[in-house]
């Protein structure tokens, strides 16, 4: 006649195959982790300093003065320092598409009011500015965020975040025009070779990129060394 299981003993039971349970979840998540850290390596810092990168067109050739349209509607960025940290290229005008000088002048970060200087254009007009393409206040990218040309009916001569609606002054260091932004775009200071018309993005100034605890963290390296690709959105 078979023994009746006792309380005592169908909890004991019962625990042992909990722990049996536990025990094999944990080696699977300890495999799936392994699989997940081979795959998504963990981000770290990838670089040091800031890189000198040429911009080039996606044909291979440098980028020239003439390959920039003034005022350009059109959506014109490029990665820097890292991969995945898009930037615009702009060559301001003014409303007749004519070249503007962009002069050097200091900006304010309202959540802060810390104060740093913008360089300024460069090129042979002094109107090619950049800066980085990640709103601010909750990261969105173009296409939500872009700059509308001084022609432009909505908010002529300004970079404008569709998503939540903050504007930037990119003729005055890309400095906050209206909120919810408290933080201006950072800048990407840009050196000019007048020798062969080419354009080299050599260092970010201003606040650190939307997202990031450093602009040198938090992306991969750019593939090509040396240089980084202009692309435009269509």
């Amino acid at each position: 006649m078979e023994k009746n299981e006792g309380p005592r003993d169908g909890d004991r039971r019962k625990f042992l195959k909990l722990m049996g349970v536990l025990i094999v979840g944990a080696g699977v998540a300890g495999t799936l982790r392994s699989v997940v850290q081979n795959v998504i390596p963990p981000i770290s810092n990838v670089v040091s300093s800031f890189p000198s990168l040429t911009l080039y067109l996606p044909n291979g050739n440098p980028v020239h003065t003439p390959d920039l349209i003034v005022n350009n509607p059109q959506i014109v960025i490029y990665d820097y320092p890292l991969s995945n940290e898009p930037n615009f290229l702009l060559r301001l005008g003014d409303s007749s598409n004519s070249d503007v000088e962009v002069k050097s002048t200091t900006v304010t970060i309202p959540a802060t009011g810390g104060k740093y200087t913008f360089q300024g254009g460069v090129g042979p007009y002094k109107s090619v500015v950049s800066s980085s393409a990640i709103c601010q206040h909750l990261g969105c990218i173009p296409p939500e965020i872009h700059f509308y040309p001084p022609s432009s009916t909505s908010y002529p001569g300004k970079i404008h975040c569709s998503c939540h609606g903050s504007t930037y002054d990119p003729y005055s260091g890309f400095s906050v025009v209206t909120g919810p932004t408290t933080h201006p775009l950072p800048s990407v200071n840009l050196s000019y070779s007048s020798s062969d018309d080419t354009y080299s993005a050599t260092m970010m100034v201003g606040p650190t990129i939307y997202g990031h605890t450093s602009d040198l963290s938090g992306g991969s390296t750019i593939s090509t060394a040396g240089k980084t690709t202009v692309t435009t959105l269509q």
